[in-house]
């Protein structure tokens, strides 16, 4: 793990020393975050891709710091590149390869290397950019993303997956490549459905609805500021969800009674209006034990907010994620079962389709 600090960190850090002494200290918004507990045994999270990932990919320095601010200190980002400045203090590890493709990656056999330094629990993987401007056809990245898979399962057969169905691109001489991106993400969800199994989850975040290359990116490919925030703004409640399950190896995570109750939530747009949709959550059981109870997170994209749900009780959070707890009676799973709660959501006259990326924890009494 490397916590990157910028001089005017160094700076600040330097100045609460000076005024220590002096019973005064420098207060938020000016203090510095603090890195991982040391004491804690952290999860290893490698982000993984090309250059919207390393290049310098400020949306890891956004993204940390989001989770640190949410109580997720026993987090270490890893990987063999360091971080670059973002004008922040955050663990800026990654394998973020600029130029790199996902099929030389695979074809090459260069992923396992790269496990073995780093050991991640979890991967954080916005990958094919480069693949999709060259024309590569989606079989054969998917194919590459499956060796992938492969290989971190060899490594850690626990191994948690966050893929993106990856932003839009339209960079000046490709006239193609908008249309590649949105062909090759709907193929996204087809892959992980057959990929996933309850051991070592897939799991898909939605990175291209609501990004526009014209504001959101400097070129349209690499994100700017606004992108930054949108890409780690996704990230978040799919890697929180996996941090608050709970993988193999935290400290207390061997033998808790519920390490075996697992479920998954998927999303379907209902009909639409100006300033509104509503929609509906499928909730599965997807373990081999009776579930007691769930819980599902809800991001909206475009700056939807909900405002109704039924068969369910609804917690919503300033950024408008929501949460969504079971409503008594339907909260029992058995092994396969499903259930699921309908919402209405209010959306900006700017919104695009109704798109949500959400996130299933469950309970269980043994």
């Amino acid at each position: 793990m490397r916590v990157i600090d910028h001089p005017p960190l160094r700076v600040l850090l330097a100045l609460t020393a000076l005024l220590l002494p002096l019973g005064l200290t420098l207060t938020p918004p000016f203090a510095p975050r603090a890195a991982a507990a040391p004491d804690a045994t952290p999860v290893r999270v490698m982000p993984l891709g090309d250059s919207i990932t390393g290049s310098p990919g400020c949306w890891r320095a956004l993204l940390w710091n989001r989770l640190l601010d949410a109580g997720h200190t026993d987090i270490d980002f890893v990987g063999t590149l360091p971080g670059q400045g973002c004008g922040v203090a955050y663990d800026g590890d990654n394998e973020g390869h600029g130029g790199e493709l996902v099929t030389n990656l695979a074809d090459q056999d260069l992923l396992p290397g790269r496990l073995a330094a780093t050991r991640p629990d979890i991967v954080v993987m916005h990958f094919g950019t480069n693949d999709v401007w060259s024309s590569v056809s989606p079989d054969r990245i998917l194919a590459a993303y499956t060796k992938l898979v492969s290989q971190m399962r060899a490594a850690n057969p626990d191994t948690r997956l966050l893929v993106a169905q990856i932003i839009p691109m339209n960079p000046a001489g490709c006239t193609g490549c908008a249309q590649r991106v949105v062909d090759f993400n709907a193929r996204i969800p087809g892959w992980a459905a057959e990929t996933n199994t309850t051991r070592s989850p897939v799991t898909v975040v939605d990175q291209w609805t609501g990004f526009d290359t014209a504001t959101d990116t400097y070129d349209g490919v690499h994100p700017g500021d606004a992108g930054n925030e949108k890409i780690a703004a996704r990230w978040y409640p799919a890697l929180a969800d996996v941090l608050d399950q709970g993988v193999p190896g935290d400290p207390g995570d061997p033998g808790d009674p519920g390490d075996d109750a697992t479920c998954t939530a998927s999303f379907r747009a209902g009909s639409a209006w100006p300033g509104g949709y509503q929609a509906e959550v499928t909730v599965r059981n997807t373990s081999t034990v009776a579930l007691t109870g769930w819980t599902v997170t809800v991001a909206p994209a475009d700056g939807a907010r909900l405002t109704q749900v039924w068969g369910g009780t609804l917690d919503s959070s300033a950024d408008g994620t929501a949460t969504v707890t079971d409503a008594g009676w339907n909260g029992a799973l058995t092994p396969g079962a499903s259930t699921s709660f309908g919402f209405i959501a209010s959306t900006p006259a700017t919104s695009g389709a109704p798109a949500a990326t959400v996130g299933c924890t469950a309970t269980a009494t043994f």
